[in-house]
C-alpha cells in the first residue's frame, strides 16, 4: 500500500477542519451587523496609537428592497476589526456619504413602506451606527433628485448641500476616503 495517500487524505481532512474552525464574529462595537473574519499574527501590524478617520463613498445599493446593503455594512465591519485589533473606539472615527442609489438606505421604515412596500432593511445597521458616533450624510441633490424630503430620514441622518460637498469637507478634516 502507497502510504502517500493515507497522509495526504489525513492532511487534507486537517487542514479542511482548521479552515472550517474558524468564524467570523461581529463586535465588540456594532453588535448585529459588520461580522469580519480573525487574522492571527498580521505581517502589517495595526497601529492600536492611530486615530483612523474614514469616509465611506456610498453611491450604490441593491435592487432589491429586502437586502441590507453591504457598502453601508463596511462601515461596521472596519469599526469592529479595528476594534478586535486593539484599536480603541474614542480613536474610530467614521463617516457615510450616501448620495445617488443609496440614499433609499437612509429613510424611516414609514417612508420605506410608502415606497417599496416593506420595512428598510438597513434601518438598524443606520441606527446603531449613529448610536455609536457614526456621521450619516446624505446628498441633498440626490435627494431632491429623487423627491426625498429630510423629514423621510432616519433620525440622526444628516442632509448636505451636496455628496461633493461632505467628501470635501471631511478630507479637509483629515477623514481618508474609501469609494465603492
Amino acid at each position: 500500500m502507497n502510504i502517500r495517500l493515507p497522509l495526504a487524505l489525513v492532511l487534507a481532512i486537517i487542514f479542511q477542519a482548521t479552515v472550517f474552525a474558524q468564524t467570523k464574529s461581529t463586535g465588540p462595537i456594532i453588535k448585529d451587523y459588520g461580522k469580519v473574519w480573525k487574522v492571527d499574527q498580521p505581517d502589517f501590524k495595526v497601529d492600536t496609537s492611530k486615530t483612523f478617520k474614514v469616509v465611506f463613498d456610498v453611491a450604490n445599493s441593491p435592487e432589491g428592497h429586502d437586502t441590507t446593503n453591504a457598502y453601508i455594512e463596511t462601515a461596521a465591519r472596519f469599526l469592529n476589526m479595528h476594534a478586535q485589533s486593539g484599536v480603541p473606539a474614542k480613536q474610530l472615527k467614521v463617516a457615510l456619504v450616501l448620495h445617488g442609489k443609496a440614499i433609499k438606505d437612509i429613510i424611516s421604515n414609514e417612508a420605506y413602506k410608502k415606497r417599496y412596500g416593506s420595512n428598510n432593511p438597513n434601518k438598524g445597521l443606520i441606527e446603531d451606527l449613529l448610536q455609536v458616533g457614526a456621521q450619516v450624510i446624505v446628498c441633498g441633490q440626490s435627494a431632491a433628485s429623487r423627491g426625498l424630503s429630510r423629514d423621510e430620514f432616519i433620525d440622526g441622518v444628516q442632509l448636505s448641500l451636496s455628496a461633493m460637498t461632505a467628501l470635501i469637507q471631511l478630507q479637509d478634516e483629515n477623514y481618508r476616503l474609501i469609494k465603492f
